[in-house]
């Protein structure tokens, strides 16, 4: 069972995963890979609104995708954009990246090699994952202006999406533990974490919600 105070923690957290930027046109849009169709479906809302002219889908496979979306994440989103009715023209792939890191370091290098100038971004991640995209952008690609967005959901809505309420808990947590680690490994730009969001994942992590946790020495994901 899941207490009230874990939910209440953990909606905690899922508040300061999202960035509440406002969905604004920008250069390109790049929907980050994983196991959600969502981000796809997103990123084509927000083209067919004029948000961008152009979409991006970047993800090679995971091994919690590799069963789901075996030819890779940025091409099931691109199948899926197609089947949108996004013309083949206003997409790009990106079929190698296997972290966040490389999302965006080979997504700018695939817009470069082709010749697309870029002053905004329009990253799409999952709901928990806009803070974690935020702060890799800005390191990573810190001349452009970055705009976070993601499916607009509730965590009740996301858990049942899902389908285990207590596995959604620990991917908040692991990704939280992720923005407060990864700035000194220099992955991302550090950000200020709350005092009442950092209690609520230190009572997460008692509480047994530490499937996602990384070790201090384990590499970037």
């Amino acid at each position: 069972m899941i207490s009230t105070q874990d939910w209440a923690d953990a909606r905690r957290v899922w508040d300061y995963h999202q960035m509440a930027h406002s969905p604004r046109p920008c250069s390109v849009a790049i929907g980050l890979g994983s196991h959600d169709l969502g981000v796809a479906d997103t990123a084509v809302d927000l083209y067919k609104r004029g948000m961008a002219p152009l979409l991006l889908f970047t993800g090679a496979t995971s091994p919690t995708t590799r069963e789901r979306m075996p030819r890779g994440e940025a091409v099931h989103y691109q199948e899926r954009a197609l089947e949108l009715g996004v013309p083949s023209t206003a997409i790009l792939v990106e079929p190698r990246a296997r972290n966040t890191g490389q999302n965006i370091r080979f997504s700018r290098e695939l817009l470069k090699e082709s010749g697309i100038e870029v002053s905004s971004v329009l990253l799409i991640s999952k709901p928990y994952e806009e803070r974690r995209a935020y702060a890799t952008a800005r390191k990573l690609w810190p001349e452009v202006e970055v705009v976070s967005a993601s499916t607009p959901m509730t965590l009740d809505e996301y858990v049942d999406f899902i389908g285990d309420a207590r596995l959604v808990i620990d991917m908040l947590v692991g990704a939280l533990q992720r923005l407060m680690i990864y700035p000194e490994q220099g992955f991302m730009i550090s950000q200020p974490v709350p005092a009442d969001v950092a209690e609520a994942y230190e009572r997460l992590c008692q509480a047994g919600y530490t499937s996602r946790l990384l070790t201090t020495d384990a590499p970037s994901t």
